[in-house]
């Protein structure tokens, strides 16, 4: 039997952070927060509280489990993390379980910037770029040119605290100014995204449709009910309680992302391992073999995070694929980058139209007003318009909308008393994908 169609997408999703610290005192005011249990914190009690040996009316189990070695041995500084991507990129690791094509594990690190955070108690690297330059070098360095460079966001909390979980992109100044420089300062815009906390919104939605054409944030799982932590109850985090649960790869609802819909982007399904909530078990690996037996190609992310260790969720992943290999003969599981694995499910749809991506931008005018015009010269912009990064001689960072043409594929901006001074800029940047995560970027220096 041919195995046409009948293949799992492997997408192992990290949420790349940098170092986390967490102290004795933080466990118990997580304990609290998300339990209603306040305890004085001390080792003894924590122990104990490991070994189930405080009663907590029927929460015992619930905060061991969430205080597991697994999930309490952070990567607390660079050193300990560097020492994990040593390991974890090497060959001897990546190659312990080829996939059926003979390929090697491989990584999707979704990078975050953690940017004007007034408290710190976790000790995150804090500055643009930090982690999204640490782990471009580490690839390089370590010749891991198959693993995907993705984008991660993590909304402004209202009191600046780092640790905090927001949802709001309206209320997060630095959203834009991150992908003006990625544009500007590293030549570099992404076409994959996960959202922080697993959380989305409709402002986060609306903004996504703009230039992002694939998503993997969807955890959706069958029930979702009688959850005991406070942070995930009645959608207060990472809501995807009425999105598609099946694997499958949907495009989402203009007013409501978990719902099926005409919206240009692609959400797949990517749940998490080791892990208290949304996790992925043998039970929801068969089922991602058992829709691809159908002949239907099934994207299955796998979502991580950089600061724990990631050779123990690798391994436990690849004990499960190896069991739903055995009941499922006919199946094939690759392990894949994300756009790739997005174009591979969706390759019927998107076969539309196969052109590169290519923008032409010119500039014109003087002193007093500069005229930009950018034009497709090939392909088609997913999205109503390209990203325009725009940085001024002050070393501020801005974004702004094009001017629309009559006639779709070209845009227009111009430099003014009523914009911007053509005096006052040093580089003007133009992104922009295609549907298939083809990225265009293009820096004038002026």
């Amino acid at each position: 039997m041919s195995n046409l169609g009948r293949v799992v997408y492997v997408v192992f999703c990290v949420d790349t952070e940098g170092p986390l610290y967490e102290s004795l005192e933080a466990r118990f005011e997580r304990l609290s927060e998300l339990y209603g249990i306040t305890l004085p914190p001390s080792k003894d009690t924590f122990d104990r509280l490991r070994r189930q040996e405080i009663p907590l009316g029927g929460l015992e189990a619930e905060v061991a489990r969430l205080f597991s070695d697994h999930r309490i041995s952070y990567k607390d500084t660079w050193d300990k993390l560097d020492e994990m991507l040593d390991r974890i990129l090497a060959a001897p690791f990546r190659n312990q379980l080829p996939d059926s094509r003979g390929g090697d594990w491989l990584y999707n690190w979704f990078c975050v910037d953690h940017i004007d955070y007034k408290n710190n108690p976790r000790r995150r690297d804090l500055g643009y770029h930090n982690i999204f330059d640490h782990y471009r070098s580490y690839l390089r360095m370590t010749e891991s040119f198959q693993d995907g460079l993705h984008w991660h966001f993590h909304p402004m909390s209202v009191y600046q605290d780092a640790h905090r979980c927001a949802t709001s992109y309206v209320n997060s100044p630095h959203l834009y100014e991150t992908l003006c420089r990625r544009v500007i300062d590293r030549d570099w815009f992404p076409c994959a995204f996960r959202a922080g906390f697993q959380a989305e919104r409709p402002d986060s939605n609306l903004f996504l449709e703009q230039w992002i054409p694939f998503d993997l944030t969807n955890m959706a799982v069958e029930t979702t009910e009688g959850t005991p932590s406070a942070d995930f109850a009645n959608g207060r985090s990472g809501d995807w309680r009425t999105a598609p649960s099946d694997w499958s790869v949907y495009h989402p609802h203009h007013d409501d992302y978990r719902r099926v819909g005409g919206c240009r982007r692609w959400i797949a399904r990517a749940l998490n391992i080791l892990n208290r909530i949304a996790p992925l078990t043998q039970e929801e690996v068969d089922k991602a073999f058992a829709r691809a037996s159908t002949g239907k190609p099934t994207l299955m992310g796998i979502a991580s995070h950089d600061f724990r260790e990631i050779a123990v969720e690798v391994e436990a992943i690849r004990a499960m694929l190896q069991c739903s290999s055995r009941r499922f003969p006919g199946v094939e599981f690759v392990y894949s980058e994300a756009k790739n694995a997005f174009v591979e499910v969706t390759k019927a749809e998107l076969a539309q139209d196969t052109s590169p991506l290519e923008l032409s931008c010119t500039l014109s005018g003087d002193d007093r007003s500069l005229f930009l015009e950018v034009k497709t010269r090939s392909g088609l912009v997913f999205g109503p318009q390209p990203f325009l990064a725009i940085r001024m001689k002050s070393g501020r960072y801005l974004h702004d909308n094009f001017d629309f043409d009559t006639l779709p594929g070209r845009w227009f901006y111009t430099f003014d008393r009523e914009s911007i001074l053509p005096q006052d800029l040093h580089t003007i940047g133009v992104a922009a994908n295609d549907r298939f995560g083809n990225t265009f970027v293009q820096k004038l220096v002026l």
